[in-house]
């Protein structure tokens, strides 16, 4: 498998720490989307990553696609098939994929010209970002885990969102949500955490 994704992106991160966790072989196929020589535009009508190349030469595009096929392919699935706790991880998965939104939507008002900047675009998002907190720190990670006992999706998915809180948006959010900093500390220590640092060069 071949995985075309930027360093920067924690939609592609998702993807790379459940590869990790899952101990699937693939190769890293670092690209900048945006650039005239990327492979990207020719992968996917969208133009984004990540893209996933299967080996029998199918394309598969959009990280929840993705995530959800790779996570059929060995050990114990991290989004549980049915019940209560299937609804759970995707409850706390979709939180954290706002909390990706509102950020990316941030950063990219951030990088207009100050002049075009909208500040009620920027207050919204940021108190989207904190209506967001609020939520997560509301769950019980007193068996270390979002949902049951074991990693899960929820996991994976609160934990990237956060990493890239400080990586986009760097704020004392630990002071005001000391339980979910420390649930973040022990989750970002897991070895796929680490082997999948962002980067600011995509």
């Amino acid at each position: 498998m071949k995985l075309h994704g930027s360093m920067t992106s924690p939609y592609v991160r998702k993807v790379r720490v459940l590869l990790d966790e899952k101990q699937l072989p693939y190769e890293f196929v670092r690209e900048n989307p945006r650039a005239l020589d990327s492979q990207v535009q020719g992968l996917t009508p969208l133009g984004k990553v990540p893209v996933l190349r299967l080996d029998n030469g199918r394309t598969m595009i959009d990280s929840p696609v993705i995530l959800e096929y790779l996570d059929g392919l060995s050990g114990e699935p991290l989004l549980p098939a049915r019940g209560e706790a299937r609804w759970d991880v995707l409850h706390w998965t979709s939180l954290a994929d706002g909390l990706l939104q509102a950020l990316v939507n941030r950063l990219l008002e951030h990088r207009r010209p100050e002049a075009q900047r909208s500040p009620e675009t920027l207050a919204w998002e940021e108190r989207r970002i904190a209506r967001v907190l609020d939520a997560l720190a509301q769950a019980d990670t007193s068996r270390g885990f979002f949902v049951g006992d074991r990693f899960s999706l929820a996991d994976l998915a609160v934990g990237v969102a956060l990493e890239y809180l400080d990586f986009r948006y760097p704020h004392d959010w630990r002071a005001r949500y000391p339980a979910l900093g420390a649930w973040l500390a022990t989750i970002s220590a897991r070895p796929s955490f680490t082997r999948t640092t962002l980067d600011t060069v995509p």
